[in-house]
């Protein structure tokens, strides 16, 4: 019976142990996927109308005297009273995203952990204004990008797109998707159009006795080549695939600005805003600070930006990149002030 007991009692014992190793692997396991997921990055949210009051304040501190700050105080007391009295919160938040674009609009990667981060708390009272910045690049990439913005527009939320520099090309292809367009009276818009190039070295190749073989099955499986010889019937189809693909550009900026006349803006020329406005490739002119500072004012304005984790080797090479880049930028306009 004693052995019946103790028997009894190492069982309970080895469950219990059983019982907090099974809880402790899944607890390890649970973290070890947290950790994964934030391994990927995180979104970050910052209230602009709280930077703006603090620049505000100081502001004040250095330049009035004190008189006139302890006044101002009680004034803006006074006014947070009305404000709380009237309404505890406001009608409709802002959401406020950046959008550096490069060749292969690689910040697409962030913009759609931002959208889905903005649309998951996000209602049709709000707001998003996304400041675009892009000279354009590859189709795919900016298409994406340009769908992206689309998911804003479905959900029933206003988009803005503000232009502060340049919106050209695949730049420009995300901005019409937007409800409204303001741009800086010096921003680049516009260059509706499709451009394509490659050298061909079959000439130097074949004064050095060097042969290149191009085996393909499929009549246009590829057309023109770097290295191959290119006939008349290989161009044909490139400037062909060109210009479907120019077709399908316009046809989308109709889709998004009806407004447009095509004949007019779709010839791959850039404007400036203030005649970018003339044009209707913009609805106003307006710098995004002085549109953020006008909705501080009226309601609650949050930027919101994800932020990719890297790894120590990889912040290193983009600085690499960015140094070995510097001298060669890309600029949709040659004109120089």
């Amino acid at each position: 019976m004693e052995f019946l007991q103790d028997y009894g009692l190492f069982l309970a014992k080895a469950a219990t142990i059983l019982l907090f190793v099974l809880i402790a692997i899944g607890a390890l396991a649970n973290l070890s996927r947290q950790q994964k997921l934030a391994a990927k990055g995180q979104i970050e949210v910052r209230k602009l109308n709280d930077s703006l009051e603090h620049l505000t304040h100081y502001m004040q501190g250095v330049v009035l005297s004190p008189d006139a700050r302890r006044q101002q105080k009680r004034a803006a007391k006074r006014q947070q009273k009305t404000k709380a009295k009237g309404k505890a919160k406001p009608a409709s938040r802002l959401f406020v995203l950046d959008f550096e674009g490069d060749l292969q609009a690689s910040a697409v990667a962030s913009l759609r952990e931002e959208i889905t981060a903005i649309l998951a708390i996000g209602t049709r009272k709000d707001e998003v204004l996304v400041r675009l910045e892009s000279p354009g690049g590859v189709v795919p990439g900016y298409g994406l990008a340009a769908s992206q913005l689309g998911r804003v527009r479905a959900k029933g939320l206003a988009l803005t797109v503000a232009v502060d520099k340049v919106a050209a090309s695949g730049g420009y292809m995300m901005a019409c998707i937007a409800s409204r367009i303001i741009a800086a009276p010096f921003a680049v818009l516009g260059s509706i159009g499709v451009i394509a190039q490659l050298p061909n070295f079959h000439r130097l190749l074949k004064d050095q006795k060097v042969d290149v073989e191009v085996m393909k099955a499929g009549q246009y499986k590829r057309t023109l080549t770097v290295f191959g010889r290119n006939t008349d019937e290989d161009r044909q189809k490139f400037q062909h695939e060109l210009d479907d693909l120019h077709s399908l550009f316009k046809d989308f900026v109709q889709e998004h600005r009806p407004a447009l006349k095509l004949s007019e803006v779709a010839t791959g020329e850039a404007w400036y805003g203030s005649r970018a406005l003339d044009l209707n490739l913009v609805d106003a002119l307006k710098t995004s600070d002085e549109y953020l500072i006008e909705q501080c004012a009226a309601r609650d304005v949050f930027e919101v930006k994800f932020v990719a984790h890297k790894s120590r080797w990889e912040r290193l090479m983009e600085k690499f990149v960015a140094l070995a880049t510097r001298p060669v930028a890309t600029d949709p306009d040659p004109k120089r002030l």
